[in-house]
């Protein structure tokens, strides 16, 4: 599998390839590399979900992103060998740009080229208008695939919109709505499959998918993220993917009251409440609604 890697200079020559995968591939897996969280005030345990978003909101508002990883997939989870998978290199000085010196130090050793990212990385205005005009973005019929993506999501919409983040959660998620309408979390996905915990590479062991290409860069992270949700979709959910999983980002919520919010269900677990057990209940809920 080839990871297509984008610099500014490589734009303009593949916005057509982009509109004609998505006429045939529908799924569409992303992940973001961006340079940690450098701001991080208390969060109040009643309102975690909120306070979640205003710790992400501060952090995304202050920061900008590095790569963004594209991997386009079939319905039934293929991917083309040659334009399946994209690394979009965004433009980012260590000179003039805040990071988190952990962060910085993990992307260095995963092979990151700051560098090239200062002299030839691609502009976040110029990368907004080739999202749109490539049909990608605003588009009903991709599903968005993700893992623990609220950040993921928040770099991108600050990107399409060029403004901060919106001051609440319910405009954040409306924002999402509109430019990615059907979206879903692999990391509540497999909390919902006989509670498969862990990150994307430990989710990855359990499942037996093997990664290819480095960790911590977001070709390679967007096409393991596809993988898994393939394989967790083959594994544990036979129908396809109810309503109610859609558009869900863990640790933030969901738009829709009739979804599971799963950031306000965090204390049930810590109690002693399994998922299943919270996923049931929230099943029954929603049938009532």
């Amino acid at each position: 599998m080839k990871i297509r890697n984008i610099w500014k200079d490589d734009l303009d020559k593949i916005k057509n390839d982009i509109s004609e995968l998505i006429e045939s591939y529908s799924h569409v897996a992303m992940d973001t590399e961006f340079p940690g969280i450098v701001t991080h005030p208390e969060i109040d345990s009643e309102k975690k979900s909120e306070c979640s978003y205003e710790i992400l909101k501060l952090n995304v508002d202050l920061l900008n992103i590095i790569q963004i990883g594209f991997t386009f997939a079939t319905d039934e989870g293929f991917v083309p060998e040659e334009k399946g998978c994209w690394q979009f290199n965004f433009h980012f000085d260590l000179k003039e740009h805040l990071f988190a010196q952990d962060s910085l130090d993990l992307l260095l050793r995963s092979g990151v080229d700051f560098q090239a990212h200062e002299k030839k990385g691609i502009n976040v205005n110029v990368f907004a208008n080739f999202l749109i005009s490539s049909g990608l973005v605003l588009n009903k019929k991709i599903k968005w695939v993700s893992f623990h993506s609220g950040y993921d999501f928040g770099y991108l919409i600050k990107i399409l919109t060029n403004k901060v983040l919106p001051e609440n959660r319910i405009e954040f998620f409306q924002l999402l709505n509109i430019y990615f309408p059907c979206s879903f979390d692999v990391k509540y996905l497999s909390l919902c499959s006989q509670n498969l915990n862990g990150g994307l590479n430990k989710l990855a062991e359990k499942l037996k998918v093997e990664r290819i290409g480095k960790v911590h860069q977001a070709g390679s992270d967007s096409l393991l993220t596809l993988d898994v949700f393939f394989k967790l979709k083959s594994s544990f959910f036979k129908n396809p993917l109810e309503e109610m999983f859609e558009g869900v980002l863990y640790g933030l919520g969901s738009f829709s009251g009739k979804k599971f919010f799963i950031a306000q269900h965090e204390s049930k677990k810590e109690k002693g409440d399994s998922f299943s057990d919270i996923f049931l209940e929230t099943r029954m809920y929603n049938q009532t609604m």
